[in-house]
């Protein structure tokens, strides 16, 4: 039975069916193609159901992926699928992400090949726009589209947006390294009990994926305050100093300057027993992190 490689579950999947993220599915490894004699035909093969699925896109102002520090001012065209391998009760974008009105989404989506995808943000130049942004719902378990068209977009001259969990595998980060300029990664708490309980994932293959971009391309990290679960000073002082200890591929310290944007959360989705968070508390938790930090962002306040 083909295992899917792109998060830390490894789902098996059965012909018809798809992994936990509801779009990792199988196919024919052959394609169908006589001419393939590289591969078995009968051998199946994980891809994505979502392949050129479009569910949202706009033209957006690139600090609302949110990026600070790359390309200030401009547009970028946001593109987003359906379908996540987390489950975060609180997610803004439930519609298109794990909710069940995701796979309706997924049923009336709008195709759109890496060729026209690219062609559409050349379009739209004239307009500002720099490139396009992976985003809304969860790209990674949509590699496969992201690194085809970011590889015309590139050869457009125009640059390549990921905004993700960051629950990947190493495998999956190195195909899409050449392509992608810059990125904004959630690293939503920094204990696993909130990983594993509350978000359905892994922490540690995140700080994994954290630590790798950032040899390779602008990253900014992104952190939702949610009241009670990851609001405390010493979790933000914790999560900072790992920030601030990261390096590049030569292995010098460069993770004091990586951007860390502190976000208020707003009761929403399945998660609605609590408050939004506090907005001086979000300042407070912005200036723990600043002690490990040179560029720390309030969001949502």
């Amino acid at each position: 039975m083909p295992r899917c490689n792109v998060c830390y579950r490894h789902c098996e999947i059965r012909e018809g069916e798809t992994g936990f993220c509801g779009v990792r599915g199988v196919k024919n490894a052959g394609n169908g193609d006589p001419h393939n004699s590289s591969v078995c035909r009968d051998e199946l093969t994980v891809y994505p159901i979502n392949y050129g699925k479009i569910t949202s896109i706009a033209l957006d102002p690139i600090e609302k992926k949110p990026l600070s520090r790359f390309m200030p001012g401009s547009r970028i065209l946001s593109v987003g699928s359906y379908g996540c391998n987390l489950r975060c009760p609180f997610c803004q974008n439930y519609e298109i992400s794990w909710s069940d009105e995701a796979y309706e989404y997924g049923r009336e989506s709008r195709y759109l090949s890496p060729e026209d995808l690219a062609e559409l943000a050349l379009e739209y130049k004239r307009e500002g726009n720099v490139g396009v942004a992976f985003t809304y719902n969860e790209p990674l378990i949509g590699y496969e589209y992201v690194r085809d068209t970011a590889k015309l977009v590139h050869e457009n001259g125009m640059v390549n947006v990921l905004v993700s969990n960051g629950m990947a595998s190493q495998e999956v980060l190195q195909e899409l390294i050449p392509y992608i300029d810059a990125m904004n990664i959630d690293l939503k708490g920094f204990t696993d009990n909130y990983y594993r309980d509350i978000l359905g994932g892994d922490r540690q293959m995140v700080m994994e994926f954290i630590a790798e971009a950032v040899k390779h391309c602008h990253i900014e990290l992104t952190t939702l305050i949610i009241p009670g679960e990851n609001d405390s000073a010493e979790e933000i002082k914790e999560l900072s100093h790992w920030i601030s200890e990261l390096t590049d591929a030569a292995g010098n310290g460069i993770g004091q300057d990586v951007p860390l944007h502190i976000s208020r959360f707003f009761p929403r989705f399945h998660m609605t027993d609590r408050d939004a968070t506090d907005v001086d508390l979000v300042y407070e938790l912005a200036d723990v992190a600043r002690k490990n930090l040179n560029y720390v962002y309030t969001g949502n306040c």
